[in-house]
């Protein structure tokens, strides 16, 4: 095969840290080719040298793409390349049409007039050659669902005739039908002898799609291999740099008594009354039990979790009753009185102040454990944050780092302690491990484990059914708002989940 990429010992030093030590990495023409790594391994900085980001002279060794040598001095040198990158924050204009997005910055225009017939045919050209041929060119960018965005987004890089594309996460926001369909294109462009570089801590991903994988760790290039050489495990070893005999260190417990009971509970729909978005939901939650929810993308889970947290507005009947007690739960002050938290499935956006400090972070539920008449103990308030900081394992300089810089499994940790300051009885998980690295998650699942020990009662909501299947003592899916299963977890499959997450007939 013809090699479209060969990236010949990238080093790159930061003031006081080699992000990248003599990393090797190859990619063919036409391949589907995997960067795995844990957050920190040097992925992202990789892909910022080949995307133009950190300009030649700015690190050490050689890119030569389908044999010649290239010197990107910036972002436009490497797209004039082929190279076309796609983050996991989408970089669309929303209030734009699609067309505007597609040749923002490369506009066809002649004496200073675009001429826009000719945008609006191209952008038709390429939304059909990634399957959105329905959307109309002139459509508001931000009305469309962020799945057909990130298509977009790949319709905007292989506009730029791109032969190498790059996508980071791609799919950490969308549904499972979307994802399919963005798998499904990545393969006829591979047809089209495009190379794509596909970056994911989803292995199943990496193993549905790529025909090579190369793994960092520390900075180094730690393997390459085909696709077909290695399993799930030996790649997840090659990552850590050690082997995780049980990938889901679930332990089993005797759960206590009912903490958490709901009868009947429904909620009816903010903007239409009439309808029902949770239906008659009735199950127990017990002191020392996980309890996973598994169901589709709209089955009600996400929206279960919001209104017992007090944070999703609706008329609410059925009851709710922790430690045998009714309890009415109105707004999240509520829910934390009572003892239930809640971890939300998007922490950038609803779980952290991204611009303030770990400590300022972790102690904000929790001002009045140290506050006195005269304001906030300061020392109390960092010997509390100390505490959780140590405890969950927060890889970080000082409680003063800003949380914004930390990778996604650290973030994730410090959501937990900022709840766990809060001594919750009932724990919800919505997502727990989305977007963190196979190390972290371990970690995570460990502190499960330990708060289990503790007596604290765990719901977690989770579409990986590894997941939900490896770390629960009971499963319950939803489908449609209300519970269409619950077994104990040594009765479940994924077979049997998915079944009854669409409504299929339970045998």
């Amino acid at each position: 095969m013809t090699v479209a990429l060969e990236m010949k010992q990238i080093t790159k030093e930061f003031p006081g840290v080699k992000a990248l030590d003599r990393v090797t990495f190859q990619v063919e023409k036409g391949e589907i080719h995997a960067l795995c790594g844990e957050n920190g391994a040097g992925k992202s900085t990789l892909m910022k040298v080949l995307s133009g980001v950190y300009p030649y002279g700015s690190y050490e060794g050689s890119i030569e793409i389908e044999g010649m040598e290239q010197t990107f001095r910036s972002i436009k040198d490497a797209e004039k390349a082929g190279v076309a990158i796609i983050y996991q924050e989408l970089a669309l204009v929303k209030e734009m049409s699609v067309t505007e997005n597609l040749f923002l910055g490369k506009e066809h225009a002649k004496f200073g007039v675009i001429d826009a017939l000719r945008q609006h045919q191209e952008t038709a050209y390429w939304l059909e050659q990634v399957g959105l041929s329905n959307i109309h060119p002139e459509t508001v960018t931000g009305t469309l669902g962020i799945g057909q965005q990130q298509l977009v987004e790949i319709a905007k890089a292989l506009s730029k005739d791109a032969k190498i594309l790059i996508l980071d996460e791609p799919t950490a926001a969308l549904t499972e039908k979307e994802v399919e369909i963005l798998l499904d294109i990545l393969r006829k462009f591979r047809e089209r002898g495009v190379s794509c570089i596909y970056i994911s801590h989803k292995l199943n991903e990496v193993f549905s799609i790529s025909d090579s994988v190369t793994i960092l760790r520390d900075g180094k290039t730690i393997a390459t291999k085909s696709i077909d050489e290695v399993s799930e495990d030996q790649v997840i070893s090659l990552m850590v740099g050690r082997e995780l005999k049980d990938r889901f260190p679930r332990e089993e417990s005797t759960p206590g008594d009912v903490v958490l009971e709901l009868a009947n509970y429904s909620v009816t729909d903010r903007k239409n009354p009439n309808k029902k978005i949770i239906r008659d939901v009735s199950f127990q939650l017990r002191k020392g039990e996980i309890v996973g929810i598994a169901g589709l993308m709209g089955s009600g889970r996400t929206e279960l979790a919001m209104s017992l947290f007090g944070a999703l507005e609706g008329r609410v009947t059925g009851s709710i009753k922790i430690e045998g007690k009714p309890v009415t739960i109105k707004q999240p002050e509520h829910a934390i009185a009572h003892g239930i938290a809640l971890v939300t499935e998007d922490r950038k956006r609803t779980g952290l102040v991204l611009e303030r400090s770990i400590q300022d972070n972790i102690t904000l539920p929790s001002l009045k454990q140290v506050s006195s008449w005269s304001g906030i103990d300061s020392s109390k308030e960092v010997s509390q944050a100390m505490s959780y900081f140590q405890k969950l394992g927060v890889k970080a300089t000082s409680l003063e780092t800003v949380v914004g810089t930390l990778s996604g499994g650290n973030q994730q940790k410090v959501v937990l302690g900022k709840w766990l300051m809060t001594k919750p009885k009932v724990l919800i998980l919505d997502e727990p491990t989305r977007g963190v690295d196979v190390g972290a998650k371990y970690e995570i699942y460990q502190i499960m484990n330990e708060l289990v020990r503790e007596g604290v009662s765990i719901l977690m909501i989770s579409s990986e059914l590894p997941e939900v299947l490896g770390m629960s003592h009971r499963i319950v899916v939803m489908a449609e708002g209300t519970i269409t299963a619950e077994w104990k977890a040594e009765d479940a499959t994924q077979e049997r989940i998915m079944t009854a997450a669409t409504g299929g007939n339970q045998t």
